[in-house]
């Protein structure tokens, strides 16, 4: 299961990496939402960047969400760390894919990919995604680094849909797999 935030104009992240414009639209049922989610998650999986954002916040933070956060098992794909300094955080091997489909068959909770765009569209290359929860966020930022990758072509079916008061949609989708 992939979990992201895109702006309607489909970012994840403003040209220079920026994820600030996501406090615009943090509030009580956002985070209520994510609490909820979260109790559906066997572990998280990260590619390096977001790994570095979220070892770099969560870790310090109190509260629900930032015990989940601290506590859960953390799956995270990279060519360039050698050590993760996060509290049960597992550097995955270099068949990062093969080890995530592992791991799917072995969890009897959903692995949650959190941001990592790029990592994603190694797992989607591979066929690893069922569902891609998206926020989207009310805001064009007219350039950055899409959530989904040219050439990546698929087939969704709409799961639901929910509004929240502060204009975000979340969507849930289902991959469609040809017979």
């Amino acid at each position: 299961m992939m979990w992201n935030m895109m702006t309607l104009d489909g970012m994840v992240a403003g040209a220079n990496g920026d994820i600030s414009w996501h406090e615009d639209v943090w509030g009580p049922e956002l985070e209520q939402f994510s609490e909820t989610q979260l109790q559906e998650a066997g572990g998280l999986v990260f590619g390096r960047v977001t790994y570095d954002l979220m070892a770099g916040y969560w870790p310090a933070q109190r509260g629900v969400i930032a015990e989940f956060m601290n506590a859960i098992p953390k799956y995270v794909a990279s060519r360039k760390l050698s050590d993760l300094a996060w509290p049960n955080a597992h550097l995955l091997g270099h068949q990062p894919a093969a080890e995530i489909e592992r791991l799917k068959k072995d969890s009897a909770k959903d692995l949650f990919l959190f941001g990592s765009a790029d990592f994603a569209a190694t797992l989607t290359a591979h066929d690893l995604i069922d569902e891609y929860r998206i926020a989207i966020n009310p805001r064009v930022l007219g350039s950055g680094a899409p959530l989904f990758k040219p050439g990546q072509a698929m087939k969704l079916r709409l799961i639901d849909s929910r509004a929240l008061s502060t204009g975000v949609v979340i969507v849930r989708y289902g991959l469609v797999r040809d017979a």
